[in-house]
């Protein structure tokens, strides 16, 4: 069968694996030149960037405020009680953590794949997974109340002979996020590779040429260099993506080795899993809409890109929705007391409006995504990211908070009642994020520039489907930084 050809500006016809991922007439030159510049030209950055520093580094100074207030007086200044030993630094640690794992996703998994669709959000997913790991990595480090100590946590010559302790989950979430966390930051850096050098050679600033010069470890753009960027790329991504799978099952496992009623659950990782895709995606849309508007580059985020994450998020939300129908089976069905003590006391106990409020933001409105429409309106669109958003947030409230409240004997129930110092650290990592982010914006490219120049290559090129094309285009790829025009 006859593959259908997409007519181009030049009476060529498109790939349609690439069609609809770049608008406008793109060379080479206009995409260097209009994505560096954003880098490049201290003029591209208007007052929302302006606004949104001032409000992160406001926010990390809320932190640092907590923090100083924490190693002088200890965790009781967070709602943390008996029975309720976690808190809302675990909710956030495991929402943070969750959140950055659509960009590993998007980065790893689908160059495995491929798609040439994850050229323009994968760089911004890829930072939003290392500032959100950040923000994450706070909460296990402050919250065991003696942060000076944390080092007991790694293995290190110990001559106390006091070896870690490799049945608690605390050691597990400590050695999965790390691991995480220097995968995701070596990917994200050899990425960064050849645009590092399209800034220093753009650049006027001495300075700035210097540090980008430094940064891009000498790239030529030599077919030797680009052999090595694609491996290490590849080999990377392979890494990565079972990680991915990892890490969110190994923070699924710190509840689920626990006999708590609604804890004790095979279905725990792959919830969880398909939960901080979930909340991960939505992030991605509300760092896309915005900046594709600010800067001006609705031609490289094109609407298409916006429509394939609503459609993940869509996908994921029904698995999420899916766990959900699931706890109410196992302990409605279970016949076990205290299983349908524990979801009966979810839905209609004191936290009933959280449950509620979860199964509306997380599950309800985001069934909107099935409408076209809605997936094409960026501010419906941006609305529905900040649901689920919330929604996500509410669900590990719900695990974890309720119940711990409401377990096997009623001498042991309690309540949960948040301090301002809950609210505080969580909104000054909120502050860290945005700040991170921003700051990366203004000092490195938020478009991947040498992989929307291939994406340019692949629109201004005639395309013809046969045997023997699709075998060179598969096992050929023409380095991505040339920077002269393809040949009509």
């Amino acid at each position: 069968m006859a593959d259908t050809l997409i007519p181009s500006n030049n009476n060529h016809t498109v790939d349609p694996a690439v069609a609809g991922l770049i608008e406008g007439d793109q060379t080479y030159e206009t995409v260097s030149e209009r994505l560096a510049s954003i880098v490049l030209r201290q003029d591209r950055h208007g007052l929302p960037w302006w606004l949104l520093i001032l409000i992160g580094f406001g926010g990390v100074n809320v932190l640092g405020m907590v923090v100083v207030k924490l190693l002088f007086t200890g965790v009781g200044i967070f709602g943390n009680n008996m029975p309720v030993s976690w808190g809302w630094p675990i909710i956030n640690f495991v929402w943070w953590i969750g959140i950055g794992h659509a960009g590993t996703l998007i980065s790893a998994f689908l160059l495995l794949m491929r798609q040439g669709w994850r050229a323009s959000i994968n760089r911004l997913a890829e930072a939003m997974t290392i500032f959100a790991v950040s923000c994450a990595g706070i909460f296990p480090a402050l919250h065991t109340g003696r942060p000076w100590v944390d080092y007991w946590l790694f293995p290190y010559p110990n001559i106390l002979a006091m070896w870690p302790q490799w049945r608690s989950p605390l050691l597990w979430d400590v050695f999965a996020v790390t691991v995480y966390a220097l995968v995701s930051i070596l990917f994200w850096f050899v990425g960064l590779i050849p645009d590092l050098a399209t800034l220093r050679d753009r650049a006027e600033n001495q300075y700035a040429k210097l540090v980008y010069g430094i940064a891009c470890l000498g790239w030529r753009g030599s077919a030797e260099h680009w052999q090595r960027y694609e491996n290490a790329s590849i080999m990377l991504a392979g890494l990565a993506t079972p990680l991915v799978v990892s890490v969110e099952s190994i923070i699924a496992l710190d509840f689920t080795i626990g006999i708590v009623p609604g804890w004790h659950a095979t279905i725990f990782p792959p919830y969880f899993f398909a939960g901080a895709l979930y909340a991960g995606f939505s992030m991605v849309i509300m760092l896309a809409i915005p900046l594709r508007k600010w800067y001006h580059l609705e031609d490289y985020i094109t609407p298409k890109h916006i429509d394939w994450c609503a459609k993940l998020m869509l996908v994921t939300g029904l698995v999420v929705l899916y766990g959900y129908i699931m706890e109410c089976c196992y302990a409605y069905l279970s016949g076990d007391r205290y299983e349908i003590s524990m979801m009966h006391y979810r839905q209609f106990g004191p936290y009933w409006a959280a449950y509620w409020l979860l199964i509306l933001f997380s599950c309800v409105l985001p069934q909107m995504l099935w409408i076209p429409k809605i997936r094409h309106n960026n501010a419906a669109l941006y609305f529905l990211a900040i649901m689920v958003s919330i929604g996500m947030w509410l669900e590990k409230f719900i695990v974890v908070v309720v119940s711990l409240t409401h377990d096997y004997l009623p001498s042991s129930w309690g309540y949960f009642t948040n301090t301002f110092w809950d609210v505080a650290m969580y909104a000054g990592t909120i502050g860290q994020f945005i700040l991170l982010f921003f700051l990366f914006v203004r000092f490195l490219p938020v478009i991947n520039i040498s992989e929307v120049r291939e994406i340019v290559l692949r629109t201004s090129r005639p395309f013809r489907r046969n045997h023997a094309s699709s075998t060179n285009s598969d096992s050929v790829t023409e380095p991505a930084g040339i920077t002269s025009e393809p040949v009509e």
